[in-house]
């Protein structure tokens, strides 16, 4: 062992004589030198530890600060401590403290300012002592400051003590001192890998490198960007992104070590302690540049000095205060850069020449430093070891890690029936979300370093497969102190304002717990994990939409599936299971949490919004019922509670409803509408006005009078002679000339027929798209807006009639009508190319947007043949696109072709919709189900269509001709099964809740081979004649679905 500096009080250990200090490294002459494996320092005395616990200390002793009577500058060993097998020592200014292998605490010496935790009055206390208010804590770390210290038990608590005048303790405001533990419960629930107090200030040290500094800041020293005192814990974020490992603190200055071994300073700089060429103070963390190109793995701070040592070449680096030669330099002169300590260095596996004595290099192992003086623990010459590496991984005495090896260990203690402090030690483990946030860390190319709003750093695979391991039987006692830690301790104390990022971890973690499924443990795991989530702050909770944006679709349905089951479990159990308010707290909380996936899931497009359907509610919940309630909730009426099942309106909520539900949503608001109109009805008293017969009895359908010649003059004549209460009724159509009962399929046909005309290419009305195929509002057009009003209408008409209309439009329609804004996602889909290339400006990495894309704020179009460039905003042709406004200019682009140039004409169109589907259920529709309303579903399933089929006549499913049909039909493409829909039901498509909505029916007749099979369209009937082979059948099937044109009567 080496040492060097202030010698004045015996504090080296050494007989120096009258020396005050020694001014080069000198060999101890302590005789247990060569067992010392770690040393502490205080102003002036020193404490060593030995290899087989034992303590020794030498130096002032004047408030009891060694622990024994001696009075030589020989280390005298502390007896008290002897039945102790101690692990770690660590020094304040006149005190000390012991870590023992059970992790129990012993401080002794200076008490003025609480700095032992004893809560006594005592000034001094010379023999050491248990601090007993930490026995039920296992503690992994101590650190001391001039007169505080800091704690960190093995479940992620942080305690501090002792003097707080400059908020040191990170206890907040309110008292100078404490003279027992308190918990720091601002950074509960943050893995720490390393706690460590300055004079007056203190740091805590994240196991993904995430830095917090608080107390005394009068020089810079928590590297905050300011020199203000801090009282509780604060982010030093510069500090992040840098993989900070382990931290150093002198009296009012700080060092940090990297795992790519930088080093980094800030504070005061008045000694040159800094290492930064300077006398400067530092307010933020600095890279000292003179060691940048060598890799440090050790570092030690003294009160105004700083040593590094760089393995690469066993050399050992000094800089800052040398008043009392506790640089090593053989002088006492400051020094502000990084400089060499005095003395013949080398590395462990460097080869000494056979003609020099090995015994005269010194290999360092350990370096110490503490006030104005420096320790070296050197190898054997003979043996030498590696140096210790301040950058690796020292899980023993970091925030306790939940994995496969402590489930082992745990797993056999429970079967043993340890005792109680063993059993209530793994509860508390795991019930401390700092120990599973800092279980999962996603090593792999040390990502979990990039842990950030935007990546949680959790390797998700290794959760899945920790809790898999725990569900297998002979952890079943285990589990049961798992369920008992999370149900009684870790979701109730969650807090709403996480302290960082790696403090939410466990929102990602706690979901994967299969237990939690387990509808047993609903009420007491997952809808009180609901309630903590949604508890969280705004900034947390935007956290956690971040992460969720960014798992994988399985683990986000996983999610989502569990709290729709959590619903369909209250809504089964609401009778019996709870009393009304608990079941309206924990269905809100199911819901609410649903609906934050749900918003998620719309930016991220994780699943389909069709998996947010629950089913069952249609068949658990009086829907129309249910609508009503949320109408007059809007309306802002108050329903009695009388009336009410509960205060929850499902509908508050529409994305969990299906299209059978949404359905029913529909018809209830349209009789709702029919009612109140009619009869003036106070809304009051909706509940006993729906009983529409009378009304409907006198006018039941809107009935259209229409010639097939003049479709659209007589549509926009019928129409507009119905008010807005009319065309919520149901649609019947009838044909000048022919006899068919509408059913549903002369109205179909109806559509299809007046559509067409509208849509015709002769009109201008629309632009097709042929990269997508889509139709869009034409720029310019020559016909009557009341045109665009009428397809508007129609629109309408199809939803409130069921009806599918194959209308190629692309979603953003669907969007401005529910007051969603259009983006560049809307332009990829309708014009792909045009989308991508504007994509392509928005991405360019370059400076020189303006030289390579040459854009201005114009959009070219082409009219009658002719090239126009339109203006996209007043001026455009003038101002050029840059690197710095090429995002508005995308927006302009999206605005002009969505909005601006098509206004007229999209307002027309939206009047007639609005006509009939406005107010407020159309806020229960996201933009694709409102499309599919429309235009139906293409989710084909053709098997289901056969199962579904009604026989009539002769035939049954087994009849000779029938599995012929439906063998031809299975081996049709899906170009002819769609004409055949067509063919037969007047639409090609399906409507929005399924093939299993549609029923048709196949009957025999008496025809003969030569004639086509006939369909009735608004009944969804084929006539079929009993064909004799499958070669006929086909091409008699195919002549006739070829060759339809329209209804009519068979």
């Amino acid at each position: 062992m080496l040492c060097w500096g202030h010698s004045d009080f015996g504090q080296l250990g050494i007989n120096c004589g009258p020396l005050s200090f020694i001014l080069e490294p000198i060999a101890s002459t302590f005789s247990q030198a060569r067992f010392v494996k770690q040393v502490a320092c205080g102003e002036k005395h020193s404490i060593f530890l030995l290899d087989d616990g034992r303590v020794f200390s030498c130096g002032d002793n004047s408030s009891g600060q060694l622990g024994h009577e001696r009075h030589d500058k020989e280390p005298g060993h502390v007896n008290a401590l002897a039945s102790e097998h101690i692990i770690h020592v660590t020094c304040g200014r006149s005190y000390s403290v012991a870590l023992n292998t059970h992790g129990q605490i012993f401080s002794w010496g200076a008490c003025s300012d609480g700095q032992l935790g004893h809560s006594t009055t005592e000034q001094c206390i010379p023999v050491p002592r248990l601090i007993k208010k930490l026995n039920q804590q296992k503690i992994l770390q101590v650190s001391c400051g001039n007169q505080h210290c800091l704690a960190l038990s093995d479940d992620g608590q942080l305690f501090t003590w002792g003097q707080n005048s400059h908020g040191q303790l990170g206890l907040g405001p309110g008292f100078t001192y404490q003279s027992s533990p308190q918990r720091v419960k601002s950074l509960e629930g943050i893995p720490l890998a390393q706690v460590k107090a300055g004079g007056f200030h203190s740091f805590a040290l994240s196991l993904s490198g995430a830095v917090f500094g608080w107390g005394k800041n009068n020089s810079g020293q928590l590297g905050l960007n300011d020199e203000k005192v801090r009282e509780s814990p604060c982010h030093v974020k510069p500090l992040r992104t840098q993989k900070v490992v382990y931290i150093s603190c002198g009296e009012e200055h700080t060092a940090v070590l990297t795992k790519t071994g930088g080093l980094f300073t800030f504070g005061a700089g008045g000694c040159g302690q800094l290492g930064h060429d300077s006398f400067h103070n530092e307010i933020n963390p600095r890279r000292v540049l003179e060691l940048m190109g060598s890799e440090v793995s050790q570092i030690a701070c003294g009160r105004q000095h700083t040593i590094a040592f760089v393995p690469s070449s066993g050399l050992l680096y000094a800089f800052g205060c040398g008043a009392n030669g506790q640089l090593g330099t053989g002088h006492r002169n400051n020094v502000i850069c990084p400089t060499m300590v005095k003395g013949r260095w080398s590395t462990h596996c460097t080869k000494i020449p056979p003609t020099i004595d090995p015994s005269s290099y010194n290999i360092i192992k350990q370096i110490f430093c503490g006030w104005d003086k420096t320790f070296v623990l050197c190898s054997k010459s003979g043996n030498p070891e590696p140096a210790e590496d301040f950058r690796a991984c020292q899980n023993k005495i970091y925030t306790s890690c939940i994995n496969d090896e402590t489930i082992d260990d745990w797993g056999q203690k429970v079967i043993e029936n340890s005792n109680s402090n063993t059993m209530n030690g793994i509860v508390q483990t795991l019930s401390s979300s700092a120990c599973w946030n800092g279980s999962f860390l996603e090593k792999k190319n040390d990502e979990h370093f990039k842990t950030s709003p935007r990546i949680p750093g959790i390797d998700m695979v290794s959760i899945q497969v920790l809790f898999e391991k725990l569900m297998n039987s002979q952890h079943s006692r285990l589990l049961e102190q798992i369920l008992k830690g999370f149900e009684s301790f870790l979701i109730p104390q969650l807090s709403s304002s996480p302290p960082d990022v790696e403090a939410m971890r466990i929102y990602l973690i706690l979901p994967e717990f299969p237990l939690l499924q387990d509808s047993k443990y609903y009420i007491t795991l997952t809808l009180p994990l609901a309630m903590a989530i949604l508890r969280l702050d705004t900034n947390p909770s935007k956290v956690l939409d971040n992460w969720w944006s960014q798992v994988c679709p399985n683990y986000f349905f996983r999610l989502i599936d569990l709290y729709k089951g959590a619903v369909v479990y209250l809504l089964n159990g609401r009778k019996t299971l709870l009393i009304p308010v608990l079941f309206t707290s924990y269905i809100t909380a199911a819901l609410r949490l649903l609906e934050k996936l749900h918003k998620v899931n719309v930016k991220v497009q994780h699943v389909e919004h069709d998996k947010f359907y629950i089913p069952e509610i249609s068949s658990l919940v009086d829907i129309q019922e249910d609508y009503l309630m949320w109408f007059l909730n809007q309306a802002g009426l108050k329903v009695r509670a009388s009336i009410m099942q509960d205060s929850v309106t499902l509908c508050s909520y529409p994305f969990v409803f299906d299209a059978p539900a949404k359905t029913k949503m529909l018809q209830t608001d349209a009789e709702l509408q029919m009612q109140v109109a009619v009869n003036g009805a106070n809304l009051q008293n909706v509940f006993t006005l729906l009983s529409l017969e009378p009304t409907l009895a006198r006018n039941p359908f809107l009935v259209l009078h229409v010639r097939r010649a003049s479709l659209v003059a007589d549509a926009l004549r019928e129409l507009s002679i119905h008010s807005d209460v009319d065309l919520k009724k149901p649609l019947k159509v009838i044909f000048d000339g022919e006899e068919a009962v509408d059913d549903g399929g002369v109205s179909k046909e109806f559509f299809l027929l007046l559509l067409k005309e509208l849509l015709n290419p002769i009109y201008g009305m629309f632009t097709v798209y042929p990269e997508s195929n889509l139709l869009w509002f034409s720029d310019i057009c020559f016909v009557e807006h009341n045109w665009f009003h009428l397809i508007g209408i129609m629109c309408g008409l199809a939803i409130y009639n069921f009806t599918v209309v194959d209308l190629h439009f692309p979603l953003v329609l669907y969007k401005k009508l529910l007051n969603v804004p259009a983006n560049l996602e809307d332009l990829k889909e309708l014009s792909p190319t045009e989308g991508r290339s504007l994509q392509q400006l928005l991405d360019y990495p370059g400076e020189d947007v303006e030289e390579t894309f040459c854009l201005n704020f114009t959009i070219c179009r082409e009219s009658y043949g002719l090239t126009e460039m339109k203006p996209l905003v007043p001026g455009g042709d003038k101002i050029t696109v840059k690197e710095d406004n090429r995002q508005e200019f995308v927006d302009a682009y999206v605005n002009y072709v969505f909005n601006q140039s098509v206004q007229e004409w999209y307002e027309a169109f939206s009047t007639g919709f609005l006509k009939v589907c406005g107010g407020k259920v159309l806020e229960l529709f996201q933009p694709s189900e409102l499309r599919a309303m429309v235009v139906g579903s293409s989710n084909y399933n053709w098997q289901e269509l056969e199962e579904n089929a009604i026989y009539k006549g002769d035939y049954s499913a087994e009849h000779p001709t029938m599995r012929m049909f439906w063998e031809t039909f299975h081996e049709f493409s899906l170009e002819q099964k769609k004409k055949f829909l067509l063919f037969l039901t007047g639409s090609d498509r399906i409507p929005i809740y399924g093939m299993s909505s549609l029923h048709i029916i196949i009957q025999s007749t008496s025809s003969s081979e030569d004639y086509l099979p006939v369909a009735h369209t608004c009944y969804n009937l084929l006539d079929l004649p009993k064909y004799s082979n499958k070669e006929t059948l086909r091409k008699r099937l195919n002549q006739a679905i070829d060759h339809y044109e329209g209804f009519s009567l068979a």
